[in-house]
């Protein structure tokens, strides 16, 4: 119980910021390239609970990785419908991978506070330890939502691109295994080595990256978010 609230205090906020930025990220793309679906069914809003999909947000606290309600879009409204998709489809990631350097910005100003400007045990101190934990989960979890959606098997965002890029027969090809998307993606991460042999360390290298001498409160935050 003691790690379910731990997690639910720390990691509530940014993980719901990250999924609501992430889909507005598509929404604003997508209206940009000429369709106000988004827009016009409300979605491009910082509301989390029009964003929220009860599944994946109960995944990304139990397994460290979740998704949101896709924003909706029609890419028929689109002068470039083939490359609109591919933009919208890529401006979730980003959108994440920006959230998560400016984390690490934040992240090494507290850190550099913390260990050479306040004394342990001091009011400040027991302000700023709970708050540098949630900006490294920030961190952590838009490093794995920005990577772990660029997987390129569809619904994921990557699936986007890649059907974007491929020839109109491969990505209708593409298009028909989307309905089994997310079981091929769950199959991908329990029953084989992709995560261990190449989205682990790539997350990891991305985070030891950005947060430097802040890395092992990171490590702390993610060992708190997966059970470890």
């Amino acid at each position: 119980m003691e790690t379910l609230l731990a997690k639910i205090s720390i990691m509530l906020a940014p993980a719901l910021f990250a999924v609501t930025m992430h889909e507005v990220g598509h929404g604003w793309v997508a209206e940009k390239m000429g369709d106000p679906t988004a827009r016009l069914l409300g979605r491009l809003t910082l509301n989390p609970f029009r964003h929220l999909d009860p599944i994946g947000t109960l995944a990304l606290f139990l397994f460290g990785f979740g998704w949101a309600r896709p924003v909706p879009v029609n890419f028929g409204n689109m002068r470039n419908p083939r490359q609109g998709m591919i933009w919208v489809a890529l401006a979730g990631p980003a959108v994440n991978l920006l959230l998560a350097c400016l984390s690490a910005l934040l992240l090494r100003g507290l850190f550099i506070v913390g260990s050479e400007l306040v004394d342990a045990g001091t009011l400040v101190d027991r302000v700023l330890q709970p708050l540098a934990l949630m900006v490294a989960s920030s961190l952590f979890i838009n490093v794995l939502l920005g990577t772990f959606n660029l997987l390129p098997v569809p619904p994921l965002d990557g699936g986007r691109v890649l059907s974007g890029l491929l020839p109109e027969r491969q990505a209708a090809f593409l298009a028909k295994i989307e309905p089994f998307g997310f079981v091929i993606v769950l199959l991908l991460i329990f029953y084989t080595d992709i995560w261990r042999l190449v989205l682990g360390p790539l997350i990891w290298g991305i985070v030891a990256g950005l947060s430097g001498p802040a890395a092992p409160l990171v490590h702390q935050m993610a060992g708190i978010l997966v059970g470890h």
